[in-house]
This record gives C-alpha cells, sequence and structure tokens, in this order.
C-alpha cells in the first residue's frame, strides 16, 4: 500500500507529461487537418520525405561516429591520468554544456560563415575564403561539437571501473599494449560505447537548429520539416505524423542498440 502511495507522483508525472502528449501526437496523425476524420493520408504522405529522413539517419550516424573516433580516446586518456587531473580534465569536457546550446551553435556560424573569422584571416594572408557553411560538412561540425560530451561521459564512466587486474593478467600472459586493448579494454567498454551512440544519435537525428543556422537548403533535415508544419505551412497533422515516424524510428534504434550492449556473452568472446 505504502509504494504505491509514493509511486503515485510518478504515474501522474508519466500521465501528464508522457502518455496524454503521445495520445494527442497519434490524435493528430491519423486525422484529417481539415474534417478531423480518421485517415492515413498523413502517414502515406511520409514516403514523400523519405529522402529527408534517410539524410538525417546519415548525418547522425557520422556524426556518431565521429563522436566516437574522437571521445574514445580522450575518455581514455581521462580515466588513466591521476584522480585530482581527472576532475579537471572531465570538467574541460562538461564546460560547454554550461552555455547554451543555441549560443554555441551561433558560435560556429561566426566562425564559419563567408565574412567570418575563418575566411577574413585567410583573406589577411591572402588565401581565397573557403565554402565552410551553408553544407552537410558543417551541419556534421555543428552535431559533433555539441553532441561530443553525450560520448565521452558513458565511455568514461565504463573504462573507469574496467576491472584492472584483468589489464595485468593479460599482460603477465605476453600480451602487448595493442593486444591488450583490442582482447580487454575494447570489448569490456562496449556498454559504453553503445550508449555514446545513443546519446549521439537520437539528439542528432531530430535536430533542426543546427541545421537551420549551418546547413543550406541541400542540407535540410526532418525536424526542420517538422518545425515547419507546425510553424508556417499550418499542417500539425502531418508534422504529428513526421514525429511519430521519427520516434518509432529512434525507438527501434535505441532497441537494436540495446540489444547489442546487453548481449553479453558476445561481448565476452570478443
Amino acid at each position: 500500500m505504502k509504494s504505491r502511495f509514493l509511486s503515485g507522483p510518478y504515474l501522474v508525472w508519466m500521465a501528464i507529461f508522457t502518455i496524454i502528449p503521445l495520445l494527442i501526437v497519434f490524435y493528430f496523425a491519423f486525422t484529417d487537418s481539415i474534417t478531423g476524420r480518421f485517415t492515413f493520408g498523413n502517414i502515406s504522405t511520409l514516403l514523400d520525405y523519405m529522402p529527408i529522413f534517410l539524410r538525417s539517419v546519415w548525418l547522425a550516424l557520422i556524426s556518431s561516429a565521429i563522436c566516437l573516433i574522437i571521445g574514445y580516446p580522450v575518455a581514455w586518456y581521462i580515466a588513466q591520468v591521476r584522480p585530482s587531473k581527472q576532475r579537471f580534465l572531465y570538467m574541460l569536457v562538461m564546460l560547454p554544456m554550461c552555455i547554451s546550446f543555441l549560443l554555441r551553435t551561433l558560435a560556429w556560424v561566426s566562425l564559419l560563415e563567408d565574412t567570418g573569422i575563418i575566411n577574413n584571416l585567410l583573406k589577411t594572408i591572402g588565401l581565397k575564403p573557403l565554402p565552410l557553411i551553408r553544407n552537410s560538412g558543417a551541419v556534421v561540425l555543428g552535431m559533433v561539437y555539441n553532441y561530443l560530451p553525450y560520448m565521452i561521459m558513458p565511455l568514461y564512466t565504463v573504462i573507469m571501473k574496467i576491472d584492472h587486474r584483468l589489464v595485468e593478467a593479460a599482460q603477465d600472459l605476453g600480451c602487448d599494449n595493442t593486444r591488450v586493448f583490442l582482447k580487454v579494454t575494447l570489448p569490456l567498454s562496449v556498454p559504453g560505447i553503445i550508449s555514446g551512440i545513443t546519446m549521439v544519435f537520437v539528439p542528432a537525428v531530430s535536430t533542426f537548429y543546427i541545421s537551420q543556422k549551418l546547413g543550406g537548403t541541400g542540407t535540410t533535415l526532418i525536424g526542420d520539416v517538422i518545425e515547419a508544419q507546425f510553424k508556417t505551412a499550418y499542417n500539425p497533422n502531418l508534422g504529428a505524423a513526421m514525429s511519430l515516424f521519427l520516434m518509432l524510428l529512434v525507438l527501434v534504434c535505441v532497441a537494436v542498440m540495446n540489444k547489442f550492449s546487453g548481449d553479453d556473452e558476445s561481448v565476452a568472446t570478443l
């Protein structure tokens, strides 16, 4: 009885902020914007936007891969230094998150735009300006910069939990540093890798502000289209259908990643 009473606020919170909003999204996704009648028209219209969905997934995957390539060595290095230095380095990694997401993105606009700091510097030394903004590369750069800490955090946590006795045992058996990393450290850090990829991929695939400020007409992402349906196209029903499809896509990706993360036997045999 007491446990039910204690869970009451949580259930109320879930109902107000999760279940009811989801039901509203479902309602709008399967109703006509004019008549309000039940329809699959919004769902069938999603096929017209499939290239944008695929572009969003592709750029999110690229960003996740780059974050992993950069974040793993950083997390590993932080985990190896003495505790006092660990706290300092970890704080440096987390420091950008204390600044507004919008301000961080606008800072890159100031750096990359045609009349920005980088191109002005190139002109000063006699070089031609470069097209650094309004392309997919700039969007990926913005994603990596904003979401890299989300990759480093779980990697650092998992690497710190690795039993050093396993590393020492592998070294005693004649493994060099490369084999120790490939046979011990990397397999044991797979859960952190999966968590990091999930934490980067989910916000990256649904972002819209980064693509609006750093991208161009050829880098429109599904987040941009969803925002436009609600703000400028005045078609919340189609926007709800897109949001529903994106949510299902993210849930499938997270489920697949969790499947690999939870497969302890496959990790142990690496």
